[in-house]
Parts: C-alpha cells; structure tokens; sequence
C-alpha cells in the first residue's frame, strides 16, 4: 500500500494558480512601525510605495499561490484558507516549508531528510508525520516564501 497523505490535509488541484503579474500596483509603504497604543502624528511619513507583487515573487515564472487546505501547519501560523506563495525555482533544504506531491495528492509540509528519506513533518499534532518511501511517486512542486493570511 502506497503511503497515502491525509485526506483531510490535501489540497484541492484547482486551488493552485499561476503568478502572474500584469500590471504594477504601487501601495503606499510607511516607513513607521504601526503602534497599538496611540498613534504619532509625525508617523504619517511615507517611505515609498509598494509593488507587492515585487515584495513577493522574485522568480515570476516559477512562482504561484496555492490555497493551503488544511491546518496542520497551525503550529507555523499558516492556517486552512491561508494563501501561499511558492517558487519552484528554490532548493529545497531541510526545514523549509514545501508543496509536494505524493502518490496522487497535493499537501504542504515542513521538508527533512533523514539519511536518505525525506519526512514531512506537520507542526500541528494532531498530524502525523508522513515518510516518503522508495516507490512512491515523490516530487518537491516548490518552496513556501510567503504567506499571506486570510482576514481575521
């Protein structure tokens, strides 16, 4: 039997879509940090503006968003509904959070390797890790490198 990720921890194909940026959209940057207490009117300077498209891809032709489906990365603060931002162009080492592909489903980890196996790891414990074994269909689609959390 093949190993098999969670299907409560999979992510719907169609929830992944291509980067593309098209036009800029500068927003302002305030070179402030936001207080919680009350506000400096002197800190109404802004830096610059923003191209958060910019900000966020690097690699615009190996990067997309994908809806993160499920919470067992509660632990890194990356929740169901989340959108990730991904480029396939980053190596990913040990640690980094990735977009893989096994046997058939698409899910979001924390990569390790051990000698010459890779884990995916959940940071929620409700998840167990998954091992990747020899003979299963095993691809790294691409590295987390931003998270861009929904609305509270």
């Amino acid at each position: 039997m093949r190993n098999q990720i969670d299907p409560a921890d999979c992510i719907p194909p169609d929830w992944i879509v291509k980067a593309t940026a098209k036009t800029p959209l500068a927003i302002p940057f305030f070179a402030s940090y936001v207080q919680a207490g009350f506000p400096s009117p002197a800190d109404n300077y802004i830096e610059k503006t923003c191209d958060l498209n910019e900000l966020c891809i690097t690699n615009q032709p190996a990067t997309y968003f994908v809806r993160v489906g499920s919470d067992s990365l509660s632990g890194d603060r990356i929740e169901r509904g989340d959108i990730l931002v991904v480029d396939c162009s980053k190596e990913p080492v040990g640690g980094k959070i990735v977009v893989v592909w096994l046997n058939g489903q698409l899910a979001v980890k924390r990569i390790q390797y051990a000698a010459e196996m890779v884990v995916l790891l959940p940071s929620n414990p409700q998840y167990s890790p998954i091992y990747v074994h020899p003979g299963d269909e095993f691809k790294v689609l691409g590295v987390v490198t931003y998270v861009i959390q929904k609305k509270i």
